[in-house]
Formats: C-alpha cells, sequence, structure tokens
C-alpha cells in the first residue's frame, strides 16, 4: 500500500492507495505547532478508525507547501509506516517540461495536479486548485507546464470579509437561488460563488486567448465542487487530482 499526503496550509489531505485504487481520503488539520509525535498520532488515528494496518504499507510520498514542517511530518510518517517517504521535490521525476523562470520555486502541489491533468484528462489543460489559495497553471498542448496565476482563496475572502465589515455574518458555501441577492445572505453567497464561477471563467477565456486555442478545464480542491457546478464553462471537478497525482509521480521514482 502506498501513503500518500498532500500538506497545504489549511489541512493536509491523507490518501491510501492499493496498487492503483486510492482506498480512503481524509483529512487533518496543519498545525505548525505540532511536533512529529502528535502528527504520528493523528496518522494512526486515521488507519485504526478504517481497520488499516500501518505494517501494510510499503511507500509513501509528501507533497508540502508548508517547508517548516517537512521534516516533522517525515518523521512522522517514518514513525507509522516504517518507511522513509518520497518528497516531491525540484528533481522528483515528473514527466513534465516546466518553462518558467524559476522551476524551483513552482509549487509542488501545482506540478503534482498538473501532473495527474495531464495523465488524466490530456493537454492542453487549465488546472484550478480552490484552497488556502486559488491557484491556475497552465499546461499547453506540447505537454509543456507555462505558468499561472494565484489568487486569495474563497475562504480567505470570506474570513477577510467578515472580520472587516462589523455587519457581515459568517456564510456557509451554498449557491443563491438568483444572483441578485435580496438579503445579506444571499448576497454575499452570490458574491462568492458566482463571483468565483465568473472568475474562472473570465481566467479561462483570457488564457485561451493567450494561447491561441483551447484546453481542459479542471478544479480540484475542497471549495471547488459548488463553484464548479456554477462555471458557464465546461469544467471537470476532479477532488482527488492531487493524491492521483502523487501516486504517478510515486511510480515514475519508485526504485
Amino acid at each position: 500500500m502506498l501513503l500518500a499526503l498532500d500538506m497545504g496550509n489549511t489541512n493536509i489531505t491523507v490518501g491510501m492507495f492499493k496498487g492503483e485504487r486510492l482506498m480512503l481520503k481524509s483529512r487533518i488539520a496543519t498545525d505548525r505547532a505540532k511536533m512529529e509525535d502528535q502528527y504520528a498520532v493523528e496518522l494512526l488515528d486515521i488507519l485504526r478508525l478504517y481497520g488499516l494496518d500501518s505494517k501494510d504499507f510499503n511507500g509513501a510520498i509528501i507533497c508540502s507547501v508548508v517547508p517548516p514542517l517537512n521534516t516533522v511530518i517525515k518523521h512522522a510518517v517514518e514513525k507509522v509506516t516504517g518507511v522513509v517517504p518520497m518528497m516531491v521535490i525540484p528533481g522528483t521525476k515528473t514527466g513534465v517540461n516546466i518553462r518558467i523562470d524559476n522551476p524551483a520555486q513552482l509549487g509542488s502541489d501545482l506540478l503534482v495536479g498538473a501532473v495527474a491533468a495531464v495523465s488524466q484528462y490530456g493537454a492542453p489543460c487549465i488546472i484550478w486548485d480552490l484552497g488556502t489559495a486559488t491557484t491556475v497553471s497552465v499546461v499547453d498542448r506540447d505537454g509543456v507546464f507555462r505558468g499561472g496565476a494565484i489568487m486569495a482563496g474563497v475562504g480567505v475572502a470570506i474570513e477577510s470579509l467578515v472580520s472587516r465589515a462589523s455587519q457581515l455574518p459568517r456564510i456557509s458555501l451554498e449557491t443563491p437561488e438568483k444572483v441578485i441577492g435580496v438579503n445579506t445572505i444571499e448576497s454575499m453567497q452570490s458574491g462568492v460563488v458566482y463571483g468565483a464561477a465568473s472568475m474562472i471563467d473570465g481566467m479561462c477565456d483570457r488564457i485561451e486567448d493567450e494561447l491561441g486555442y483551447c484546453a481542459t478545464t479542471v478544479l480540484t480542491g475542497g471549495l471547488g465542487k459548488e463553484i464548479a457546478l456554477n462555471c458557464r464553462h465546461k469544467v471537470i471537478y476532479d477532488d482527488d487530482l492531487v493524491l492521483t497525482g502523487l501516486h504517478i509521480i510515486f511510480q515514475k521514482n519508485k526504485k
């Protein structure tokens, strides 16, 4: 079995593969104050919850956008599984040619998502990841990673709005019946859901204009599903995209 971890700024997505199949997926909170033993206990709790044995793992792979926790989570995984995890770092074999100013600066989650999108849906593709930040990555028709854009995440935007405007309440991420809200909550939901969907549609139009041809649009991330339903572009929602990419990269690099 393979243990795959996607460590983001808010959550660590944990995936467990048996052969080619993703058996289960879970999440634990990213906390820079936690020690490796605390992360190890949380991982063990997930395994026990689903009746899995930590000794069944013969491989592990991690991608991370939280460098201060890299060593901590590596040691936690090693304690739980007994295997040294592979880290997705510059130089890791991915099969994707990166053509940006400094390839070493590319977030490993963006690279892993691009690997999965090209493998699953083909190139060219535009990959949106709606997490703490909203990111868009562009892979051209030759399979070359061309770059992308970074925006404030949907959750971050909501939190900022609520914290700075005293009369605005916290809201759930739901699609309102109409774009024109008739009360505060519906107006905020419209701005968040339809606003994000419109941004994705508009950015995809601009990206395709710049490329000179159409591309497949793929959305991932915990906040993506509701927004994907309201895009006017044809959009593929794949919540397991990064875990799938980790599995692919592990297979390319295992000895």
